[in-house]
């Protein structure tokens, strides 16, 4: 249930749910794990979840299922806070944002590689000047899906009409 409430992004309620009284009789390093991994999701710290995960190696790390959903939760904290670092800018240099992060720079280019690979980060890699190109989203046009619904319905109107003349006659 623990793992459940950060999974869903709400990781304060894991303090609520530990903290209450019919809790006390499951305290133990488990609990302990998770709600380390709670507090580094609330922070967004990468770096305390990667600490939690070395203190709590045996309860984390060693359980597939657990080391599963938390390799989920550290790609998606890990593509939030790039997100968020990468905002401002038009162009900035992987080096910079690597140091900000505090994170290997080919970690942090493999990842914005991904992401733009996935479309969640509209813009290029420029290796060779060791930089990241951001583009600006465009809003998708309207107008466009409107004109072929209209020209589709007109389409059924014509058919009709030249089925009913074709009875006529």
């Amino acid at each position: 249930m623990l793992l459940s409430k950060i999974m869903l992004n709400v990781p304060e309620d894991v303090h609520i749910i530990v903290d209450g009284k019919l809790a006390l009789k499951y305290i133990g390093t488990d609990v302990e794990a998770l709600k380390a991994i709670a507090r580094a999701s609330s922070d967004r710290s990468l770096a305390d979840f990667q600490a939690a995960l070395v203190t709590y190696k045996e309860q984390l790390v060693d359980d597939p299922i657990i080391r599963s959903h938390l390799d989920n939760l550290y790609n998606k904290m890990l593509e939030q806070n790039l997100l968020r670092i990468i905002e401002p800018y038009s162009r900035v240099q992987i080096e910079h944002v690597s140091m900000i992060i505090e994170l290997p720079q080919g970690v942090v280019e493999k990842k914005l590689s991904q992401m733009i690979l996935d479309k969640s980060l509209p813009g290029i890699l420029d290796q060779g000047e060791g930089v990241i190109v951001l583009y600006e989203s465009n809003p998708v046009d309207k107008t466009y899906e409107a004109a072929l619904d209209t020209v589709g319905n007109l389409n059924k109107a014509l058919d009709s009409l030249f089925l009913r003349a074709k009875k006529l006659s």
